[in-house]
């Protein structure tokens, strides 16, 4: 698929792969087990000018879409998935803020991101709600010349370690619909920001995918996002499709990472009793190609949403929605399949793809859901209002 992107997208994920190799993937049994915030590849891939990726060039940045995203971000999980969802969900913020930035906010907050001075993140999901992360519940009030935030919010990636949030908060008119909600950037060193337990998942364990209570926390107006009220647009044109295409890369990288693992296996390993190498045996060339044939399918399927959607082709949305259940479904079959044709080498504690299936399965489980996408394109194919 290399003579599909750009010259300079090809730059980018060169340059992002020799980050990934060289400062990335080092560290990644580190991040797992002691479930640290990948500071180290952060600061390695704004070194290297890529944490402008999805800021406008008019800023600083890079310029690119959704196909830039996943073309860098499936390169970083390669490598290590926790750094991959951190950098995926850093630049998903940084299209919600570029969408409608204003002059004050592409010069306070887009500059700093692009010229690698700035980290940023999301934080949308609430208790309660399930998956369902457009509802909004905290609260916003006018008080002045700022608006005043109280609530809680959970999941958030990079919490505690980025320097801005864009903060889903419910809409002033008590009437409003799901989805209607409005977005401000708060900055972390907002006095009355309390952070939670920290994250010890599962899976995905450097995220820093923590709980944020707003208590009283003012917000300047000139950090609000768009129209007070008016971020149902957000949901279906920025933070969903961006969100997505994110995450969907991310498990491609994990089921590349996989795949790659494997074929070293079954190339290094011989049989002891007679010498026969792993790699000659039909029925594991039988397996190792279905794996293939399945990961190569999956990375047509999520580029080819990228592309969609930055050309803002009409059957886009079903495409993106489904390419992150597509990517989850691939990948926690390549992951399993990788650990039954790497055998017992593959099950010692913290085994490199031991931690891939463990990331792997976090696919399922980040919202939105793998059911709620399924319905999402179901009644975006029958034009059906998706909410």
């Amino acid at each position: 698929m290399d003579h599909e992107l750009t010259d300079r997208l090809r730059d980018l994920r060169a340059t992002t792969d020799r980050v990934a190799r060289a400062a990335i993937a080092p560290h990644a049994i580190e991040v797992d087990r002691d479930a640290v915030w990948p500071e180290r590849a952060m600061r390695a891939l704004a070194d290297a000018g890529l944490m402008g990726l999805l800021v406008p060039r008019a800023a600083g940045g890079e310029g690119q879409g959704m196909l830039g995203l996943v073309a860098v971000t499936e390169t970083i999980a390669r490598a290590c998935s926790s750094s991959a969802m951190c950098f995926g969900m850093h630049c998903v913020a940084t299209a919600v803020i570029a969408a409608k930035a204003t002059p004050f906010q592409r010069r306070h907050y887009l500059e700093a991101i692009a010229a690698g001075r700035h980290v940023t993140s999301l934080a949308l999901s609430e208790a309660g709600v399930g998956s369902n992360f457009y509802v909004a519940q905290t609260p916003l009030r006018r008080d002045g010349d700022a608006y005043v935030i109280d609530g809680v919010k959970q999941f958030v990636t990079s919490g505690a370690h980025a320097d801005s949030y864009v903060v889903s908060t419910i809409a002033s008119d008590p009437n409003a619909k799901a989805g209607e909600f409005s977005c401000l950037i708060v900055d972390a060193d907002s006095p009355e920001l309390t952070w939670l337990e920290p994250w010890g998942g599962f899976g995905m364990r450097g995220n820093s995918s923590r709980g944020l209570r707003l208590e009283g926390v003012r917000v300047p107006r000139q950090n609000l996002l768009g129209e007070e009220g008016e971020q149902d647009w957000y949901v279906f044109e920025v933070v969903a499709p961006y969100f997505l295409m994110a995450m969907s890369a991310t498990y491609l990288g994990i089921a590349r990472a996989a795949l790659e693992l494997t074929i070293a296996h079954l190339e290094t390993r011989r049989l002891s009793h007679s010498g026969e190498a792993l790699a000659a045996l039909p029925v594991l060339q039988h397996e190792l190609a279905e794996m293939w044939a399945t990961v190569e399918k999956c990375a047509r399927f999520v580029y080819d949403a990228a592309r969609r959607g930055d050309t803002g082709l009409p059957d886009a949305q079903p495409s993106i929605f489904m390419s992150k259940v597509v990517a989850a479904e691939t990948v926690v079959a390549v992951t399993n399949q990788a650990l039954t044709l790497c055998g017992g080498s593959a099950y010692r504690d913290n085994a490199e793809l031991a931690r891939l299936l463990r990331d792997a399965r976090a696919s399922h489980v980040m919202a939105p859901t793998t059911h709620i996408l399924k319905q999402w394109t179901a009644r975006s194919l029958l034009g059906l209002p998706l909410l």
